[in-house]
């Protein structure tokens, strides 16, 4: 099988864009991504677009990604629109990747863009509650809740302003592992200040203020044991990556000494497992597909960029992803083993509770980290001599788990 390149990446700033259209803020990915590769548009054989809430929250619920592209100089190929909940961009970039091996084209484009910050902010945060079966919408919310039976809520630990269900099972995910592996408050705290320390360093994060781990825990509540500083924004922004096969980056003069390998690309669904089951999450079963495809593990990654919509997604990913046993993940990051200058730097970007989230852009903006980190070009926060990289992205939510989650390996 002959190898897929990232020849060239590119994101804008995530953030609050409010005087932004989607078109503006994709064109600049998508010209950052091919002044990157060298090439132009008429280069690109195909095209997969992540816009999920383009339709609920602009009205384009049919073609987003035909109306965002032609506007951006692309027409005439295949473009595909892609939703898999907060996991399309990557799903986006997984079929780019596919449609490069079925011989479809050499050269593909994977491009998520998102706006969500509007004036109606309830509308947004309602989206979420769309990543799970929605005839069920009670059923599921009362059998993810009961996760988190056992574990006293202190008193004005409960926002009282309009927040996300899935932050009500992010915060039932982390009392599940607290009651099960003694995991703390402080140490999911200590993974936030981590990732916001980290994002001052980074141009393109929303958020580039630091937090103390006692000003995390003192910061206003959300569902206990999150507070503010622990979760995702909502986020406007763009991110791209353009494609190769060894064919394609002959045919656009790429500078194959940048260029990245994408050494595994895998995209898992659901099962059926019971949440005392975490030995069965479909992370740590997709992440020991992806290790097998690449011919590495777990102790050859020197960076990684994972799924933080809350802090508590670093903590169960660093031990999906094989970092740490089984409830050892609260325990390390506390010790500083997943920081900067730690023995293997998780989200340098600043993770999703800083960096942002703008569903069908992110998980292409935590391979754009990771190819800059590969590359040698990421300043203040670089990773010294990264070499192995590996990005995990879920979305959605069915039964206990994801809906959908990709994982990919890449090396320089």
């Amino acid at each position: 099988m002959s190898n897929i390149y990232i020849a060239g990446i590119a994101m804008t700033v995530f953030g609050r864009h409010l005087e932004r259209s989607l078109e503006d803020l994709a064109g600049e990915a998508l010209q950052g991504a091919l002044k990157d590769a060298g090439c132009s548009t008429a280069d690109i054989g195909a095209a997969y677009y992540a816009g999920i809430t383009n339709g609920p929250l602009q009205g384009q619920f049919a073609i987003p990604g035909q109306v965002v592209l032609s506007k951006n100089g692309i027409h005439s190929i295949p473009i595909f629109n892609v939703d898999n909940g907060c996991a399309a961009g990557s799903s986006a970039f997984h079929l780019a990747l596919q449609s490069l091996r079925a011989g479809v084209t050499d050269v593909s484009l994977a491009i998520g863009c998102e706006k969500m910050n509007i004036a109606d902010k309830l509308k947004a945060l309602n989206i979420m509650e769309a990543g799970w079966d929605v005839s069920r919408a009670e059923q599921n919310y009362e059998t993810l809740i009961k996760m988190g039976d056992g574990i006293e809520v202190p008193a004005g630990a409960e926002s009282d302003k309009p927040y996300s269900k899935f932050m009500s099972i992010y915060a039932a995910m982390c009392r599940y592992h607290m009651k099960t592996f003694g995991t703390t408050q402080r140490q999911i705290a200590a993974v936030a200040a981590k990732n916001h320390a980290n994002s001052v360093n980074n141009p393109f994060s929303q958020f580039r203020k630091t937090f103390t781990i006692e000003q995390i825990l003192a910061a206003p509540p959300i569902t206990y044991p999150l507070t503010l500083p622990m979760c995702a924004p909502l986020s406007d922004g763009s991110a791209a990556a353009i494609l190769c096969t060894e064919e394609g980056l002959k045919r656009i003069g790429a500078d194959k000494s940048r260029c990245i390998k994408v050494a595994a690309s895998v995209i898992r669904s659901f099962s059926n497992r019971r949440y005392d089951q975490p030995e069965l999450n479909l992370g740590r079963l997709a992440a020991n597909q992806a290790y097998e495809m690449a011919g590495l593990g777990p102790k050859d990654m020197h960076v990684a960029e994972v799924h933080d919509a809350a802090a508590m997604g670093e903590i169960i990913q660093s031990e999906n992803l094989g970092f740490v046993p089984l409830g050892e993940g609260g325990p390390a990051a506390e010790r500083g083993e997943f920081a900067m200058g730690g023995r293997l730097p998780i989200n340098p970007s600043g993770g999703l509770e800083s960096k942002g989230h703008p569903l069908g852009a992110t998980g292409i903006g935590q391979l754009y980290e990771l190819v800059t980190q590969l590359r040698g070009e990421a300043g203040a926060r670089q990773v010294p001599g990264a070499r192995h990289a590996i990005q995990e992205n879920g979305g959605g939510m069915i039964g206990v788990e994801e809906g959908a989650v990709a994982i990919h390996i890449l090396s320089k």
